[in-house]
C-alpha cells in the first residue's frame, strides 16, 4: 500500500508504532520497522543521551530499515538534556523524529537542517495547524479514544480526522483507537494517510514489557479505562486499577484545590515498576479504549501482515462489492 506517509518516511506499510514510556525500546521499534512499519524508540525512557545512543545502536542490530525516535517536551522543573538527546539522534543517523507535548518550534530547524523529518502529535486541529506553520513534515492526530494524553477538548476520531483532512496541507496519521485493518481502512476513508498504534503494539511478542501488563490489556474491555488528572488539565487515559481508584478519590475529595504533589505517589516514577516488574497496582499507566478489541499476542510481523492483508480484502472485496455496476 502506498500513501503519502509511506513515501515520506520510506516505509512499506502506513503503520507507525508511536512513542510509549518504558515500552518503546529497541526490541519493539526494530521489530516494527523490520516488518515494514515505522518503529519508534522513546528517548526519555533512556535516562541519558548516551543511553539513547546505545539504544539506537541496539535497534540497528535488529533492522537497517527506517526507525524513529520520540521526543516529548514536558513542562517539568528539571528539564531533560534535550540538546543532548537531539545530538544523539543526529549522531545515530536517525532520520525521523516524533515530537509530542509542548511546542517543538525550538528544535524543528535543527532537526530539519540535519535531514530529519518531523511528525508532531496533536489532539486538536488548531494545534496541528500551529505545528504545520512551524514546518513539521507530518502530523499524528490523536483522538479522544487514545491511551495517554488526549488533551482537554475530548474530540473523537470520527470528527477529528475529517476535520484535519479539511484543514491540513501536510499528511497525517490517525492515532487513538487503532487496532486492525478496520482501523486503517476507516482512517484512510476519513483522510488520513496511515495510522499510529500504541496499546495494540504493547500486546505483541516483541514488546519488552511484563506479561502481566499484556494480560491486563487482553482481559480489559472498552469500558475499563479512566481519565485522571482532569483537574490539573493534564488529562491521561489509563487502565483502571487500585492506584487509579485511589487517585480519583483524591480528585473528588480535593476538587479544584488538588495539586500534583497530592497524587505524586500514584503517578511519579511508577512506570518501571509496572512495565518491567509487572506490579499492576503500583500506579497509573496509559492504556487506550482499544484494549477492548485486543484478544491475542501475535508477533509484530504477524500483526502487521494480518492488518495489511485484511485491509486489502476490505477494500477490494467488501467495500467494492457494495458499489453497483
Amino acid at each position: 500500500m502506498r500513501t503519502k506517509i509511506t513515501e515520506l518516511f520510506g516505509i512499506e506499510h502506513p503503520i507507525i508504532q508511536g512513542g510509549m514510556h518504558y515500552v518503546g525500546f529497541a526490541e519493539l521499534a526494530g521489530a516494527v520497522s523490520e516488518a515494514g512499519g515505522l518503529g519508534i524508540i522513546t528517548a526519555l525512557t533512556q535516562k541519558t543521551p548516551q543511553k539513547l545512543s546505545d539504544e539506537i545502536k541496539k535497534c540497528r542490530q535488529i533492522t537497517q530499515k527506517p526507525i524513529g525516535v520520540n521526543l516529548t517536551f514536558l513542562p517539568v522543573v528539571e528539564k531533560p538534556d534535550y540538546q543532548g538527546y537531539v545530538q544523539a539522534i543526529i549522531d545515530g543517523g536517525v532520520k525521523i523524529v516524533e515530537t509530542a507535548g509542548n511546542n517543538p518550534a525550538k528544535w524543528v530547524p535543527l532537526l530539519k537542517d540535519n535531514g530529519i523529518k518531523v511528525i508532531h502529535k496533536c489532539t486538536t486541529v488548531r494545534h496541528a495547524l500551529k505545528a504545520q506553520s512551524i514546518g513539521v513534515d507530518a502530523l499524528s492526530i490523536d483522538g479522544f479514544e487514545c491511551g495517554g494524553h488526549p488533551g482537554e477538548d475530548d474530540i473523537p476520531n470520527m470528527i477529528l480526522l475529517p476535520k484535519a483532512a479539511e484543514e491540513l496541507e501536510v499528511p497525517f496519521v490517525a492515532s487513538g483507537g487503532m487496532n486492525d485493518a478496520r482501523s486503517l481502512v476507516a482512517s484512510l476513508a476519513m483522510g488520513a494517510d496511515g495510522m499510529n498504534m500504541g496499546t495494540r503494539f504493547m500486546v505483541t511478542r516483541e514488546a519488552p514489557i511484563h506479561n502481566n501488563v499484556k494480560q491486563a490489556i487482553i482481559n480489559a474491555n472498552e469500558t475499563d479505562t479512566r481519565l485522571v488528572m482532569r483537574p490539573l488539565r493534564n488529562t491521561e487515559r489509563v487502565l483502571n486499577n487500585k492506584a487509579v481508584e485511589k487517585l480519583l478519590e483524591k480528585e473528588k475529595a480535593l476538587g479544584s484545590e488538588i495539586s500534583f504533589n497530592d497524587i505524586a505517589d500514584e503517578v511519579s516514577g511508577v512506570y518501571p515498576k509496572i512495565m518491567l516488574e509487572g506490579m499492576m497496582d503500583a500506579g497509573v499507566w496509559s492504556c487506550g479504549m482499544v484494549a477492548g478489541l485486543i484478544h491475542d499476542q501475535p508477533t509484530v510481523k504477524e500483526l502487521i501482515d494480518r492488518i495489511m492483508l485484511d485491509a486489502e480484502i476490505l477494500i477490494r472485496k467488501k467495500l467494492s462489492s457494495m458499489l453497483s455496476n
